[in-house]
């Protein structure tokens, strides 16, 4: 793909100097990626739903030693600001008020989807190894399942997992389990 000469690409400073001036409004669903300002989707009732359980799950399982944040930014060498549905990052007391998460303080980064499925399994997948980030999951809306991605190295993950039938699954850099039907219900 061909991008415009003309095109402009944003540093992370950048990118947030344009929100405190107010050329980016709070109101804006946008993310930094690779220097792009990218417009993201809205979020549906049954993203927001999955969003909450796993939260509600993940807060449970790891108070008191992890901090969980949702829909966030987190700040990666990658000249890209996301803004992951569920970050698991290193407990600080701080709540990460004074500077959000960079790559060495994230365990595990969490996208839940299904309108952007192809971008988060393709794109995001591809910044987030770059960057180093040790976990990666995707919960799959669309075809029900979990994809887990580790081991990053030369900007893609050397390890995938998928789970998509009843059978608990485990996060790699802090130590917790979840099962299938914790996400979706069998019957």
């Amino acid at each position: 793909m061909m991008l415009p000469q003309n095109r402009k690409s944003f540093t992370i400073d950048e990118y947030h100097k344009l929100a405190e001036v107010g050329i980016i409004k709070e109101t804006d669903r946008v993310e930094l990626i690779n220097g792009d300002i990218i417009t993201m989707s809205p979020i549906n009732s049954t993203h927001a739903g999955m969003v909450d359980l796993l939260m509600e799950l993940l807060i449970v399982k790891l108070y008191k030693k992890a901090t969980i944040k949702g829909q966030n930014p987190i700040l990666l060498p990658t000249k890209s600001a996301p803004e992951p549905d569920i970050v698991i990052a290193r407990l600080r007391d701080d709540f990460y008020s004074e500077k959000h998460p960079e790559s060495n303080d994230i365990h595990v980064v969490i996208e839940v989807s299904d309108s952007t499925l192809d971008y988060d399994q393709r794109d995001k997948k591809n910044i987030y190894a770059r960057a180093n980030i040790q976990e990666y999951w995707i919960v799959n809306l669309i075809e029900r399942q979990i994809e887990i991605y580790r081991q990053p190295k030369n900007g893609d993950y050397h390890f995938k997992q998928i789970i998509s039938q009843e059978e608990s699954f485990n996060c790699e850099t802090i130590e917790f389990t979840l099962n299938y039907s914790d996400l979706f219900k069998t019957s």
